[in-house]
C-alpha cells in the first residue's frame, strides 16, 4: 500500500491522528488543507474569501492530483476532499482509506468554537454541522475501506488506526 488516506468530518482529529499514525509507522505525513495554503501562499479563509469555495476546490484537486505521486504517505484530506470524485479517483489508486468516525454531538462540541472554518462563520453553527454531516457521512462510509471511531483521545484513535496496518 502506497498511502493512508484518512477522510472524516470537520473536527474528527485528521491532522492531529495523520501526524501521530504517520509516525508510528515510519511514513510521511501530508495534509491537503496545508498543502494548498502552501502552494497559493494563502490561508484557506482567504481563499474562500477571495475565490469563493469554488477556487478553493479546484486548488485542492491540483493537490490531490500533485499529492498522489507520494508513496508511504499519511494523507489527511480535508472534510469535503474525498466528495468529489475526481479527487477520489485520483487518492484511491494504491491506497486505503480510513474514515475517522465522529458522531455530530462531537462534531458540535469540537467545533463550537472554530473561528477558521468558512463553512461554519454562519450564526447556526450547530444547524450546518448536522447538516453537512448527515450528507457527508454515507458518503464517507461509502468510499471508505476501514472506519475507526475517533470519538476519545487522539491516541486511542491512532492505536485503533495501526492495528489496522501494523503487522501483527
Amino acid at each position: 500500500m502506497d498511502r493512508i488516506i484518512l477522510c472524516g468530518f470537520m473536527g474528527c482529529g485528521k491532522s492531529t491522528v495523520g501526524r501521530l499514525l504517520a509516525q508510528r509507522l515510519g511514513y510521511s505525513f501530508a495534509d491537503t488543507d496545508a498543502y494548498v495554503e502552501w502552494q497559493a501562499n494563502r490561508s484557506i479563509p482567504e481563499l474562500f474569501a477571495q475565490e469563493k469555495e469554488a477556487g478553493f476546490r479546484r486548488r485542492e484537486t491540483e493537490a490531490c492530483r500533485e499529492l498522489a505521486a507520494r508513496t508511504q504517505v499519511v494523507l489527511a484530506t480535508g472534510g469535503g476532499t474525498l466528495l468529489n470524485p475526481q479527487n477520489l479517483a485520483l487518492l484511491r489508486p494504491g491506497s486505503s482509506i480510513l474514515y475517522l468516525y465522529i458522531s455530530p454531538e462531537t462534531a458540535c462540541r469540537r467545533l463550537r468554537d472554530d473561528t477558521l472554518r468558512p463553512l461554519l462563520q454562519v450564526p447556526d453553527r450547530e444547524a450546518v454541522i448536522r447538516r453537512l454531516w448527515a450528507a457527508r457521512d454515507p458518503l464517507y462510509r461509502a468510499v471508505a475501506d476501514h472506519v475507526v471511531s475517533a470519538q476519545g483521545a487522539p491516541a486511542e484513535t491512532v492505536e485503533k488506526a495501526a492495528q489496522l496496518f501494523c503487522e501483527k
